[in-house]
């Protein structure tokens, strides 16, 4: 889907440096009905959804799991120290409530049953203990919970920036593989899932050790009840097992459906026209349902798993204190242990559940983690990034000259598009491209602007080829008018200037080269008018020509505009492209200017006319190159492919 970087950039808030790495005025950055390479590789179901076969994901979660977490802690080693830290003195400080509750009833509880009195100072110091508990325990949570959760975030804004600025590095052949719905569900629910388990791990690493101590503790305290207490772990770490067996492949179907859900949503949305002119709501309303309602049932079968197993936890260490109180009050009526020892083993052994319970949550993250984890990586990971080399064009405003030698290019191996093009422009020039459809054109704009890499072949620029250009050279000097202009929720200047510092007498007069000053002028607010998502308040003629003027204002010194004017009536097509050949901004400045090469997408005929050359292509070569009329005179399959445009166009103004 070629607009599915263009939504994602615009869609993700982040930390972004530009909104676009090239200067390109529109979306449709592809040819139009092409489709992606066949021969590259695309993910299988079980890479796409994160994970392998079930019997390998269950045996591999955990491991994984912590590998994840591992990442994490590597990257903010700080904040995780600080949180374990008052994880820990949370969990000392836990389990000393239980050496103050049994030294209270041992020195003041069961003597003032004796004597009928208590002591000012015992009770003070009692008070004072469990004050002082509750205070230092207290930091020990603020510390854990806030340190969690600054780890957190940062790790999910930093795997946010790190997917959005690999979507605008990966070419555009990647994004034509993955749908919109896919990439906003990386950069989005699935880092949030990678992640997830950060919250619980200080607390979890924190209850390990309350639970060592919980356990010196209670074998300090009374041997044989605390052998009798610790009965109860193996039947809680059963408990545990099974719920990851039986969680952890419905957690992960239901990640992978999430995404799918949000790539209906998103399809049914940008298709809004296309859905309700056919009437066809009830299908997509219908096709959302199904999928909502399949991820509704995993999730139901997930929280049925989990509410069966919260309750068996909870309840098997209460089972444990209620055993350890019979074996105690029988050993301390038989005088082999006190009261205060029989109530600390079974405050203890309460203590000593909770950690168990913890790391159940921790490791019930873990399913969803490694394939949110597994999804972000996969595209960070990504290759077909565009390699740059160190080369600048000049920066005079002179026009660029453009050799194309040899270019080849296939979306199939079996039927390549383009077969040995080459061709030159000579700076200043106007050139036509003119094709049947299919024959490769908004492909070989797609080329000229390195979206793309050829098969073989090379472009020059100035005698530099693409490829050895530094990174944002190309974009100083060629820009790219698309057919289908995307605009921003944002003002006119914003949709022209996309954030760079350009005057305001500059935004003007490039709106009035590209003739969009009467109507920009007319607007409630001028410049500062916000246009809408997608600029749906003004119609398909203005939005190409907010998408010319975009391109205008940056000054290029070669522009290539692919059917760019195709929704401007021809009076005022005509005017433009006349404004583009003579510079003739209407108060002398030079926006675009005379000198600037042009490259046209055309199927009018008042539009090749202009031309200086035209370029004739078929079976993708160059089937002929000259002037209009000659071309018209000496090429009976440009004459007839011409005069069809002409035609059909014609038959469309009549109805």
């Amino acid at each position: 889907m070629p607009s599915s970087v263009v939504a994602c950039a615009a869609a993700l808030t982040l930390a972004v440096p530009c909104r676009w790495p090239l200067s390109v005025a529109g979306n449709s950055l592809t040819g139009r009905g092409g489709c992606a390479r066949q021969r590259d590789e695309t993910w299988d179901e079980g890479e796409r959804d994160g994970v392998g076969s079930e019997e390998s994901q269950r045996r591999s979660t955990t491991l994984e799991g912590f590998r994840v977490l591992g990442h994490a802690i590597r990257r903010e080693p700080g904040i995780f120290v600080l949180s374990t830290l008052g994880s820990v003195l949370f969990a000392v400080l836990t389990v000393a409530d239980a050496w103050v509750l049994g030294w209270a009833t041992d020195h003041v509880v069961i003597p003032a049953f004796e004597t009928g009195e208590i002591g000012a100072g015992l009770l003070w110091a009692v008070l004072g203990l469990f004050l002082g508990v509750a205070i230092l325990r207290a930091v020990g949570i603020v510390a854990r919970r806030l340190g969690a959760g600054v780890m957190q975030y940062r790790m999910q804004a930093h795997t946010r920036r790190a997917v959005t600025r690999q979507y605008l590095t990966l070419p555009m052949e990647w994004h034509q593989r993955h749908p919109t719905g896919q990439l906003l569900s990386n950069a989005y629910s699935d880092v949030e899932a990678a992640w997830a388990p950060i919250a619980p791990l200080p607390m979890a690493l924190g209850t390990v050790v309350m639970m060592v101590i919980a356990v010196v503790q209670m074998l300090l305290a009374d041997v044989v009840m605390a052998l009798v207490g610790l009965l109860v772990f193996p039947l809680v770490l059963v408990a545990n097992l099974a719920y990851q067996r039986l969680a952890s492949p419905l957690m992960t179907h239901a990640q992978g459906l999430r995404a799918e859900v949000s790539e209906i949503a998103h399809e049914s949305f940008d298709g809004a026209m296309v859905v309700k002119t056919l009437g066809r709501e009830g299908e997509e309303t219908e096709r959302f349902r199904a999928k909502a309602h399949e991820l509704r049932d995993v999730n139901i079968r997930v929280g049925r798993i989990r509410a069966a197993f919260d309750p068996t936890l909870a309840s098997l260490p209460n089972v444990g204190v209620l055993v350890v109180l019979a074996v105690g009050v029988a050993r301390v009526t038989s005088g082999q242990t006190d009261a205060g020892d029989v109530v600390t083993v079974a405050y203890l052994l309460t203590i000593v559940s909770f950690p168990i319970r913890a790391i159940g949550w921790l490791l019930g993250e873990f399913p969803r983690s490694v394939v949110g984890f597994r999804r972000t990586r996969a595209v960070i990971e990504a290759t077909g990034s565009m390699p740059h080399g160190g080369e600048a064009l000049p920066t005079t405003p002179v026009g660029a000259r453009l050799e194309v030698d040899g270019l080849r290019y296939s979306y199939d191996e079996e039927a390549p598009l383009l077969q040995g093009l080459s061709f030159d422009v000579e700076p200043g020039r106007t050139v036509a491209i003119v094709g049947a459809t299919a024959s490769g054109k908004s492909t070989l704009t797609s080329l000229l602007t390195r979206l793309v890499d050829p098969d073989g072949g090379r472009i020059l620029v100035d005698g530099a080829d693409l490829r050895d250009l530094a990174h944002g050279e190309l974009a100083r000097s060629v820009a790219l008018v698309p057919q289908n202009a995307f605009l921003f929720d944002d003002t006119v200047r914003g949709n022209v200037t996309l954030g760079a510092e350009v005057p305001d007498e500059d935004v003007w007069a490039a709106l009035r080269a590209a003739q969009a000053d009467g109507f920009v002028a007319a607007l409630p607010h001028g410049l500062d008018t916000r246009l809408g998502e997608r600029g749906t308040s003004l119609s398909g003629g203005q939005r190409q020509r907010i998408s010319l003027a975009r391109a205008l204002v940056r000054r290029p010194r070669l522009l290539i505009l692919d059917d760019a004017t195709s929704a401007v009536d021809p009076e005022v097509e005509a005017r433009i492209l006349a404004t583009l050949r003579h510079g003739a901004m209407g108060d002398g400045d030079s926006t675009g200017g005379s000198d600037t090469t042009l490259v046209v997408v055309a199927y009018r005929k008042a539009t090749i006319s202009l031309a200086d050359d035209v370029i004739h292509l078929q079976d993708g070569r160059v089937a002929g190159r000259g002037h209009h009329a000659d071309l018209l005179s000496s090429s009976p399959a440009y004459a007839r492919l011409v005069n069809a445009y002409e035609q059909a166009a014609h038959e469309a103004g009549e109805r």
